[in-house]
């Protein structure tokens, strides 16, 4: 596999949908391909790749309000994550979605991978309360008015838009306007760099409650069945948890460490 950094320009429209059968060897290394990772960050390939492959089940009618079965989450992509082999891994709790948690989350990786030397260090994104908007698509900001919730600073889901660093030499990485540089914060350009939007239910049914008891629900929709509809329409890639606050003593557990 080469192990130069190799950039992407379009966003990570297919992540989370199956990719051609074969050896998980090159799997992982299209999947690298792909992304914009550091050299000898064949580990963090290796997850991404599995995570290209880990079903997302988008295609709810109805969900409960507490999740007591696997099938109703991203069980097997959050198996993946958990059992990551390579490191150091971090978890970081964002709950705000006007605040700086994708810079954070940018500026960890790049002193972690050119700084201390470790390609493979692995970031996830625990992503609940008013941050849990940036992994609903720009359909149900629009069906449901989602920009009010904020406050109305954000008008748009603009965090799953590629900024214009995007577009630079990932060979550079000392470029102040480039891929790794504070011009391209953006969803699709952390997913790249090998980083992972877990999502949480119970912000989902938190916020459909908002939204019913605001008589915004155009359809008429039960509790669940806006629930699942704000579900199936989670940013490709985004992994569904049952909650985030459970799900972070999970993680800690199996060894990551916590960043707010």
């Amino acid at each position: 596999m080469n192990n130069a950094m190799v950039g992407r320009r379009a966003a990570l429209a297919t992540l989370g949908l199956g990719i051609a059968a074969g050896t998980s060897s090159l799997v992982a290394e299209a999947q690298a391909a792909e992304m914009t990772l550091a050299p000898g960050a064949k580990t963090l390939a290796d997850l991404a790749a599995a995570l290209e492959k880990a079903p997302r089940r988008r295609d709810f009618k109805t969900v409960p309000m507490i999740l007591d079965n696997p099938d109703l989450w991203d069980a097997a992509a959050l198996r993946e994550v958990m059992g990551y082999r390579g490191g150091p891994k971090q978890v970081y709790d964002n709950v705000d979605i006007a605040g700086p948690w994708l810079n954070l989350m940018r500026n960890s990786l790049n002193a972690q991978i050119w700084s201390f030397k470790h390609p493979d260090f692995l970031v996830v994104s625990a992503t609940h309360a008013s941050a849990h908007l940036a992994l609903l698509d720009q359909a149900m900001w629009d069906k449901y008015q989602l920009a009010k919730i904020p406050g109305g600073k954000i008008e748009r889901n603009s965090f799953v838009q590629e900024q214009k660093g995007a577009s630079a030499d990932p060979k550079n990485y000392q470029d102040e306007n480039g891929v790794f540089s504070p011009h391209n914060n953006s969803i699709p350009a952390l997913q790249r760099r090998g980083v992972v939007f877990l999502a949480c239910h119970n912000s989902i049914w938190e916020v459909t409650e908002r939204l019913i008891g605001s008589d915004i629900n155009p359809d008429k929709l039960s509790h669940e069945a806006m629930a699942a509809e704000l579900t199936n329409h989670l940013v490709p890639g985004a992994v569904l948890t049952p909650g985030i606050v459970g799900t972070i003593a999970e993680l800690v557990m199996v060894g990551f460490s916590f960043a707010k």
